[in-house]
């Protein structure tokens, strides 16, 4: 399996080419892009540079363009895809159909991925999303079962690719508005799931409150692991009880289940975390890599360390083995 890995700054993409990455992937600096925060991404001739850095180690670029275009504005998307073909992208990650239809016509040998926030997740949406389009790949959302991922390889004529490790989106990406809600930013057209800039924290009472807009999210107490303030990941007060209404701040580890997902006959692990810096990327990337060639013995030994770096610091396996609440 192909391990495929992020990068939100060039530095990040150096790391990940010299950490072992079969493929990275990152996006222009601009609404395009699903990672759309300040301080990150790329601008046209980093993406270059980082293309030809990435040839000379064998190792694969994929452009991520993957919000929905805004009627009457798709010439930025246009712009974006045929910039991203000009400078040498080994695949396009798509989610918007007006944007596929737009890349099949004009570059019938550009190869395009089907993004994870197309949330296409049954065997009826890849066939179309193939045979429209001739998709050579999709990511799949994160809330499918290992068995039914192994379902649906049987069923399409196409590449497979699951998230393995990072942050964990518990919703049908592509189709999650809650963010929208406290900030009136879409994650799915600007870009921005909780963006930074309407995020803060505060001492209250001795606890740490994070809020989101208008919102409080969570409060930490002392020696208490903080999150970063997103709504499907508060802490609420439902129905009398306490606790985190959707998921867990915590992170996605699918190691234990590499060989199940092999079986499964799945193309490529993906790692996400475009938001976090050089360091982490080298680090999960190195582990990773070393894990795929391990014994099952071994892979713990390897991703333990990881757990200190993840949200929460603390993974799951999400609904490879989860008992939904």
């Amino acid at each position: 399996m192909e391990l495929i890995c992020p990068a939100g700054t060039p530095a990040a993409f150096r790391e990940a080419v010299e950490a072992g990455a079969d493929a990275v992937y990152c996006g222009f600096r601009d609404e395009t892009n699903a990672r759309n925060f300040p301080g990150l991404n790329f601008s046209r001739e980093e993406l270059r540079q980082s293309i030809a850095l990435a040839r000379a180690r064998r190792v694969l670029t994929f452009v991520a363009l993957n919000t929905f275009m805004r009627a009457g504005d798709e010439a930025l998307w246009y712009r974006a895809a045929d910039d991203a073909v000009a400078l040498g992208a080994d695949a396009l990650i798509l989610a918007d159909f007006g944007l596929m239809a737009y890349v099949a016509e004009r570059y019938p040998e550009q190869r395009l991925h089907v993004s994870v926030q197309a949330s296409a997740a049954n065997a009826d949406a890849i066939r179309f999303l193939v045979e429209a389009f001739g998709a050579k790949r999709v990511v799949l959302p994160r809330v499918l079962t290992v068995q039914d991922i192994a379902r649906l390889t049987r069923q399409v004529d196409c590449e497979v690719e699951v998230f393995a490790f990072g942050g964990l989106c518990v919703m049908a990406e592509g189709r999650c508005s809650l963010s929208s809600y406290a900030t009136g930013k879409s994650p799915n057209m600007n870009g921005v799931c909780s963006p930074a800039s309407h995020v803060r924290y505060r001492e209250e009472g001795g606890a740490l409150v994070s809020e989101l807009g208008a919102y409080t999210i969570n409060r930490f107490g002392p020696g208490e692991a903080s999150g970063y303030p997103t709504l499907c990941k508060g802490r609420f007060d439902v129905g009398g009880a306490e606790g985190y209404a959707f998921e867990d701040p915590v992170s996605l580890d699918v190691i234990d289940e590499i060989d199940a997902l092999r079986a499964a006959g799945v193309s490529a692990l993906k790692i996400e975390g475009r938001q976090r810096g050089k360091a982490y990327v080298a680090e999960v990337v190195s582990s990773l890599k070393k894990a795929l060639a391990a014994t099952p013995a071994e892979r713990a030994v390897l991703v333990s360390r990881l757990r200190a770096m993840s949200e929460g610091q603390r993974t799951t396996a999400g609904a490879y083995d989860k008992r939904w609440r």
